[in-house]
């Protein structure tokens, strides 16, 4: 998108790391941070990348941080974008290619018609009135008195699954921060998920009423990706072997 890096933000919870320029063809010394505020002023979209985990223990905390910036910072909507573990699909249909699944905070059962009319389907799996999707949304809300009540791990079911993972606990603060949240899941399995990012990226230009075609960067029309996206898996074989 050509957006412009305007920052970094430090958050105790995140997992330090460094690295030089992520997109540059040549290393500028322009330092790549656990996270990073972009701002795309054509396309009015500030955009946050997190390059590294939370500290394990402190998701909901970190959450919380999140979304006190964002509501601070005057915005409206709030779009995560996250990967779904392929292993716990429990539905699978790949006939019209990978599906995008949501989550959205404009009704209280998650659903959202106009995600609906882009041809996506609801999480199913989001129940607000399951234990762990209520307990997220107990603690989102700053009432911690419920906290004897959190599942131990060795007690977690499967419905357990989705509520425990990062992009639930972002959902759970921004809506409770009054922000419109609207996830966008893909399921992936492990290996070369490159297609997959790609994916979720044309489904956010969807949603936001984008023409990604506006602003693909390189002279075929493709997205800019991290140079390290280009050898993920080596380089390509020597053709003289053949």
């Amino acid at each position: 998108m050509k957006a412009e890096r305007i920052g970094y933000l430090d958050d105790p919870f995140v997992l330090p790391c460094v690295g030089n320029d992520a997109y540059g063809p040549i290393p500028c010394g322009e330092l790549a941070l656990p996270l990073e505020a972009y701002q795309s002023s054509s396309s009015r979209l500030t955009l946050l990348q997190q390059r590294s985990p939370v500290v394990k223990g402190m998701m909901v905390e970190f959450a919380k941080h999140l979304a006190n910036f964002a509501a601070a910072s005057g915005k409206k909507h709030v779009v995560l974008l996250s990967s779904l573990d392929f292993g716990k699909w429990q539905k699978i249909d790949m006939s019209s290619g990978m599906q995008i699944y949501y989550v959205s905070s404009t009704n209280p059962d998650g659903r959202d018609d106009h995600c609906e009319q882009l041809g996506w389907e609801k999480l199913q799996e989001y129940n607000p009135a399951q234990r762990c999707w209520k307990y997220l949304s107990t603690l989102a809300e700053g009432n911690t008195k419920l906290e004897s009540n959190l599942p131990f791990e060795d007690e977690l079911e499967e419905e357990d699954y989705y509520p425990s993972l990062p992009f639930a606990a972002l959902f759970s603060c921004l809506k409770a921060k009054g922000l419109k949240v609207t996830c966008l899941l893909c399921y992936c399995s492990e290996g070369d998920n490159i297609q997959d990012a790609f994916h979720l990226a044309e489904a956010a230009c969807k949603l936001l009423g984008l023409n990604p075609h506006a602003f693909h960067g390189t002279e075929s029309g493709s997205w800019v990706i991290p140079l390290s996206w280009q050898t993920v898996y080596g380089p390509p074989p020597d053709m003289s072997i053949f």
